[in-house]
């Protein structure tokens, strides 16, 4: 990887600003919120993802026609894609039911902190814990292939 421009982690941090300032100032940051998005009771959120999605694809389609490389990594612009497979599949829908439960995703937890919900610390450790554990069951799964295609 090449050396990261100096700016990187305060660009970065400027932009963890400004996606949490947009979360708080539409209330994305609310559990409430989220889960009225997802009993079909409100659909401001969905709003929100659109425009993202609108910002994002724009500027993905623009930077690389402007520049070779992005300015702060100096990485090539390409597409990464993950192949659509069985975790994918069964991941996405452990995510959904855990943001379904906690009513808030990861991002948004984070941002809910700022706007005084303090409770959110509980999913924070739920989800902080699932990524350790799942972390872990994936290094135990690894070494166990390992040992046994060595065997073979």
């Amino acid at each position: 990887m090449a050396d990261r421009h100096p700016l990187f982690k305060p660009l970065i941090f400027v932009g963890g600003l400004i996606f949490g300032f947009g979360l708080g100032f539409s209330h994305m940051a609310r559990p409430e919120v989220v889960l009225n998005f997802l009993k079909f009771e409100d659909f401001g959120l969905l709003f929100v993802m659109f425009g993202a999605a609108i910002v994002s694809g724009i500027a993905f389609a623009v930077m690389p026609r402007i520049r070779d490389t992005a300015p702060l990594t100096g990485s090539r612009y390409e597409r990464r894609l993950k192949p659509f497979d069985k975790n994918v599949l069964i991941g996405g829908a452990i995510f959904g039911v855990g943001w379904g439960l906690s009513g808030i995703c990861p991002g948004a937890a984070y941002a809910s902190l700022g706007v005084g919900n303090v409770t959110i610390l509980w999913a924070l450790a739920g989800m902080f814990v699932g990524a350790y554990a799942q972390g872990y069951w994936r290094s135990r799964t690894a070494d166990t292939s390992r040992t046994a295609t060595r065997a073979d």
